[in-house]
């Protein structure tokens, strides 16, 4: 069960061959994979955002059993295990925990809580691969130790339920991110896929912002809209990252981060982790989907008690309409383009990894991290620049919320409320 909203009719549609072509296929010069090996040692690759507890949720009944290898043959198939997350040299990871935007209340307090405990009993089944970190330095010290550091980020603000107290708790249980919306706007925020409520923060967001950098959580801004962004930047005083969101100036997508936001984040110390997600990535494919959605609205409408009408006619539309094809390539232009806009200081990578349906071609799991490199390699990056990519920036703007949350300990805890919506007459 994936969570992406706008590619979720079409993850049952089938792949192009060209997308199906193995990750294994592509090789990388042994020159560079040593180079890489030796950036990769000293630093911990540490990717934003996997979905891994939301996969196993919907697709498996959370179970954990069976992580160690070959989940890339499971049905379906997942892009997360043990072996593969050793393959590609991840050293770091923040394991969402997500919930359906739509979920409110006392009830999202308690999904969020089943999720956090998936996201802790995989950690705990796997202890020769994972190890529970609270802060940079235990995740490095997990690094160091040749374990995968593992953090949790909460992806949505309704999952809090607008209580202060259940905020405070999740941090205590390990969640050092939080994303203020996910893709509906909340009574605090707005999303960046639908209706502005409040030109970005309400006054209680502003409040949960403050409450965040009281804790050291970082405020992860991926799904808001631009002025929902601004507005956190200036509230926060302390780094704020975009766990899995890519460039606007080159796809102008609403999950995206404008080149007005990417230039505060040198000023902020922020992170813009570019993310994997195809239609992110490309203007042709986030056409393509829309076209997609389109005729697919289209044959439902003529054939409402006929879904196997539906399906002949989709199939017969994508075989007439071949998916764009999009690569490891488009990811490196994102994080080009953000090294360039926001400075190398200030971009890292959340691939979004088993919450999505497919990925671009070359990057289909845990295992690709380093043909992406690879790719920024060829393109001329130095070691230097690597390093901050991988992990380096991300643990600094981690340290600067533990710096903040110190400088506020004597601030007592937030006790802002919610103001209930008031009933329809």
């Amino acid at each position: 069960m994936h969570k992406l909203f706008l590619l979720a009719a079409a993850s049952l549609l089938p792949v192009s061959a060209m997308a199906q072509t193995s990750a294994t296929s592509t090789q990388i010069d042994p020159k560079v994979s040593q180079r890489i090996d030796r950036i990769l040692k000293r630093t911990p690759l540490i990717d934003g955002h996997n979905d891994l507890p939301w996969a196993l949720r919907g697709d498996f009944g959370s179970k954990t059993e069976g992580l160690a290898s070959g989940t890339d043959s499971w049905k379906p198939p997942l892009m997360t295990d043990m072996a593969r997350l050793r393959a590609g040299r991840v050293g770091g990871q923040f394991w969402s925990v997500y919930i359906d935007g739509t979920t409110l209340g006392d009830e999202a307090i308690r999904v969020t809580l089943e999720q956090i405990d998936t996201a802790h009993r995989i950690i705990d089944a796997y202890p020769e691969t994972l190890r529970f970190a609270r802060s940079a330095d235990e995740m490095e010290a997990a690094h160091k130790a040749g374990r995968i550091g593992s953090m949790l980020g909460i992806e949505g603000g309704r999952q809090i339920g607008g209580s202060m107290a259940a905020l405070r708790r999740f941090y205590d249980l390990g969640a050092r991110y939080m994303t203020l919306t996910h893709n509906q706007t909340t009574e605090w925020a707005d999303a960046g896929t639908d209706q502005p409520k409040y030109d970005g923060l309400s006054p209680f967001g502003v409040e949960v912002v403050k409450e965040m950098n009281r804790l050291g959580m970082l405020v992860d801004l991926s799904h808001v809209a631009p002025a929902t962004m601004r507005d956190a930047i200036a509230a926060s005083k302390a780094p704020v990252i975009f766990s899995h969101s890519s460039a606007a100036g080159i796809n102008p997508h609403p999950r995206n981060v404008p080149d007005d936001v990417l230039r505060m984040m040198p000023a902020n110390g922020g992170v813009v982790m570019v993310t994997w997600v195809p239609s992110f990535l490309s203007p042709a494919q986030w056409k393509w989907d829309g076209e997609q959605a389109a005729e697919e609205a289209r044959l439902k409408t003529f054939n409402r008690a006929n879904a196997a009408a539906v399906t002949k006619g989709m199939e017969a539309w994508v075989a007439a309409n071949p998916r764009p094809v999009v690569g490891i390539k488009d990811v490196a232009d994102h994080i080009d383009y953000v090294a360039r806009v926001a400075g190398h200081d200030h971009v890292g990578i959340g691939g979004d990894l088993d919450g999505i349906p497919r990925t671009p071609v070359g990057l289909e799991g845990v295992e690709a991290y380093p043909r992406l490199f690879a790719e920024l390699i060829r393109r001329g990056w130095s070691d230097a620049n690597l390093a901050k990519l991988a992990g380096g920036n991300v643990l600094r703007a981690l340290r600067g919320a533990e710096a903040t949350a110190k400088s506020m300990k004597d601030v007592p805890p937030s006790m802002a409320m919610l103001t209930p919506a008031k009933p329809a007459n």
